[in-house]
């Protein structure tokens, strides 16, 4: 076994409250370190926000180019890449992944890269095989996707939003099931990209958490883009073929698409952490 390294401050998971924390914790003058499995600045700045973001723009662009002559400019020979605009989404969170780890040398914390299990009060287990203790530890692991009973997540027809955000081959059509701002989101890009785009929402509205006046126009908007909304939807299962996905609605109607991406929300990140060692319990949705 490696040998044991004490801190006074350990946090496990480099998203926007993890690495801020232990940043926060160097600069009061505590040892601090960091524990991360995957890449620094957690899911929004590699796998949502970012990324979704950069994406955003180079739709906007192209929107902008296809409806030029609207504003009195012609423009021929127009060729949408979707793999160079992923190219360049990733290239977004890549620099700004490098900015983390600059911030966390900076400040003297070091980085621990793996997976973290809490063995009790002040012992951090990494990869089975190191052990760290701390006078203090927090648990800043964010979330995962949720997903949707009956649906098998395959990680190539059937995708979370986590797989789709890093996908350069662009399908020719797409159920995105949830309309929350993550599926709005991808649903507003590959629109703009070409692809055939339905939306399938079980609530009254898309956005549900936003304001109705502003889920309503967003609705319309889509509507008029070609986009195919259905709320007030479940899905109820689905049946796989070699290249495509159909999906079965509880309105009796089905739909076909090459690639369904399950959009449904995230929950905490809480398992595997070994948090009952320390007798901290979750509910059923994974708060502590």
């Amino acid at each position: 076994m490696a040998d044991s390294r004490k801190y006074d401050v350990v946090v496990i998971g480099a998203g926007p409250g993890g690495y801020v924390a232990a940043i926060r914790a160097a600069q009061l003058g505590l040892k601090a370190a960091v524990i991360e499995k995957e890449a620094l600045g957690g899911v929004c700045l590699n796998w949502g926000c970012i990324p979704s973001k950069a994406l955003l723009k180079n739709a906007e662009v192209l929107s902008y180019i296809n409806k030029s002559e609207d504003f009195g400019i012609t423009v021929e020979g127009v060729k949408a890449d979707f793999g160079k605009a992923m190219a360049r989404s990733r290239a977004v969170a890549d620099k700004n992944n490098s900015g983390v780890a600059y911030l966390l040398r900076k400040n003297d914390v070091d980085h621990i890269e793996g997976n973290a299990v809490i063995k009790s009060a002040s012992t951090i287990e990494v990869n089975g095989d190191t052990i760290y203790s701390a006078d203090n530890i927090i648990v800043a692991t964010g979330s995962s996707p949720r997903t949707v009973p009956g649906i098998d997540i395959d990680h190539q027809n059937i995708v979370t939003s986590r797989d789709a955000i890093v996908t350069d081959k662009l399908p020719k059509s797409i159920l995105i099931v949830g309309g929350g701002p993550i599926g709005v989101e991808f649903a507003s890009v590959l629109n703009d990209f070409g692809s055939t785009v339905s939306v399938v929402e079980a609530l009254p509205q898309i956005l549900a958490g936003c304001d109705k006046d502003i889920a309503k126009v967003v609705h319309r908007s889509f509507q008029k883009r070609g986009i195919d909304i259905r709320t007030g939807i479940m899905v109820e299962g689905h049946t796989p073929t070699s290249d495509t996905t159909t999906v079965l609605l509880n309105d009796g109607e089905n739909i076909e698409a090459d690639l369904v991406v399950i959009s449904v929300g995230r929950r905490p990140y809480s398992d595997l952490l070994g948090l009952e060692s320390v007798g901290i319990s979750a509910d059923h949705r994974g708060f502590v």
